[in-house]
């Protein structure tokens, strides 16, 4: 499985912005595709993961309600939909896919983007 991010940037507190994440490769309807995030200092998290198949979505406590994770089946494309913008969401945003999301050593991860909101 290949994937590359783009879509991050620098925008405003309150703002919104919408990540996405080129996905190829074989045997997708076993995946989930999900997000991550890194700032600095700090461990990565888990955002939002989509399983491919059915196209369900669950997410991790801390954007749950501001942040949405879709995917485009036509262009196997998942986004990342953020509202609401706080400086505490700057950080490098990566997307992943295995099996099942999140887990200790998740298998495929594309390039992160970096997303850095202003106050």
């Amino acid at each position: 499985v290949q994937l590359q991010a783009s879509g991050g940037g620098l925008v405003q507190a309150g703002d919104s912005l919408r990540l996405s994440c080129a996905v190829s490769g074989r045997a997708l309807n076993s995946y989930h595709v999900g997000w991550f995030r890194q700032a600095p200092g700090k461990e990565r998290e888990f955002l939002a993961a989509i399983r491919w198949r059915a196209g369900t979505t669950y997410y991790g406590d801390t954007v749950k309600g501001r942040f949405s994770t879709s995917k485009d089946n036509a262009k196997n494309t998942v986004f990342l939909q953020m509202n609401s913008l706080e400086p505490e969401d700057t950080a490098v945003y990566y997307c992943a896919a295995d099996h099942d999301l999140p887990r200790n050593s998740v298998r495929y991860w594309g390039q992160g983007t970096q997303v850095t909101v202003s106050s």
